[in-house]
């Protein structure tokens, strides 16, 4: 029997996050060997002289952040799944639907892939719709096509969504502990209660504040590396307090105040949350705001600053939330630099 082998062609969109768990699970469900899925970035302009640009940048952006998301979702499986990224259609220019599918299709048979993912909300070109008819391109050209069973983004998202029995128990464990950490105390009466109000509280927002499924084993995994991160903050807190105190200590007074702007490679609302109030919580910085995961941080030394671009709290973060993998991606300064060789 064939192993599982898909190409997933891959852009900016709100759906993004749950086509890539569909292709892992795919290739899960596939007993019969090792599978492979390769994550491809379309680039709808021709590269002459394979100079980065604008798009090749975000195009590797989304590549990173797609290998970490699988490399999440495949967990302790890792090893029966390969993990491929690629940027396609370098070598001419792309406008049709029929160029996206040709491009593609030439890639699957370059590397022996017989099933093409498509998350619903691929569309590289913006406002044209592309995906039905590079669907049937596809399709005609000899591979299995398979759209991701995930909701599309409505334009005016529902408030409440329907909530599962995982997201009720989730929120009523986070209330009912919330409510013990306040108390201070866990005597019959506050257990009693404690347990009153986490129920209310979980019957009236759980399909409100979980949006997501819940799956256990993640969150078990991002807990226990939580809680080797906690010592890790305060460590750093600690030492940034010694410096700090240094230079308020210091005849000279050597401050050098800069505000400076970067953007972390950390995604979604709970870990660009984490990072900024790491960033606050040490000393000699302070998240002033964040767009999104772009961050602009108040820094009072050139050590602080120093600190902040080597980017050793985003990666500590990283690891939390998305696990070893993830800790090697180029750091703030890292990165920029890169950006000014390609320029």
């Amino acid at each position: 029997m064939r192993s599982t082998r898909i190409v997933v062609p891959v852009s900016r969109s709100d759906t993004l996050r749950n086509t890539v768990a569909h292709a892992i699970d795919r290739c899960l469900e596939d007993a019969s060997g090792r599978a492979t899925v390769h994550f491809v970035y379309p680039v709808s302009e021709r590269l002459t002289y394979d100079v980065e640009t604008g798009e090749t940048r975000e195009a590797r952006e989304v590549l990173d952040r797609v290998t970490v998301w699988a490399e999440e979702d495949l967990g302790d499986d890792a090893e029966s799944v390969t993990i491929e990224t690629a940027l396609v259609g370098t070598r001419e220019y792309l406008f049709s639907p029929a160029d996206y599918a040709g491009v593609l299709v030439e890639y699957a048979n370059a590397h022996d892939l017989d099933r093409a993912v498509f998350d619903p909300g691929f569309n590289p070109l913006g406002t044209t719709p592309l995906l039905p008819p590079m669907e049937a391109e596809v399709e005609r050209a000899g591979l299995d096509v398979e759209e991701a069973s995930v909701q599309r983004e409505r334009r005016s998202p529902l408030l409440v969504r329907s909530g599962t029995v995982a997201q009720f128990l989730a929120l009523f464990g986070v209330s009912f502990l919330f409510y013990l950490v306040l108390a201070g105390s866990v005597a019959p009466f506050e257990l009693a209660t404690g347990a009153i109000s986490a129920s209310i509280v979980a019957v009236s927002l759980w399909g409100i504040s979980l949006t997501t499924p819940v799956k256990v084993g993640r969150i078990g995994r991002q807990l226990a590396r939580f809680a080797l991160y906690v010592p890790y903050l305060l460590w750093e807190i600690v030492i940034a307090n010694v410096q700090i105190a240094y230079v308020v200590l210091h005849p000279s007074l050597p401050i050098d105040p800069e505000v400076v702007e970067f953007d972390a490679a950390v995604w979604s609302a709970l870990p660009v949350t984490t990072l900024a109030n790491s960033i606050t919580l040490t000393p000699g910085t302070l998240t002033v705001d964040v767009s999104r995961r772009h961050f602009t941080v108040h820094t009072l030394t050139g050590s602080a600053r120093d600190a902040l671009f080597e980017g050793k709290l985003e990666r500590a973060v990283r690891f939390v939330f998305y696990g070893r993998s993830a800790a090697s991606i180029p750091s703030p300064a890292e990165r920029a630099k890169r950006d000014e060789e390609d320029e």
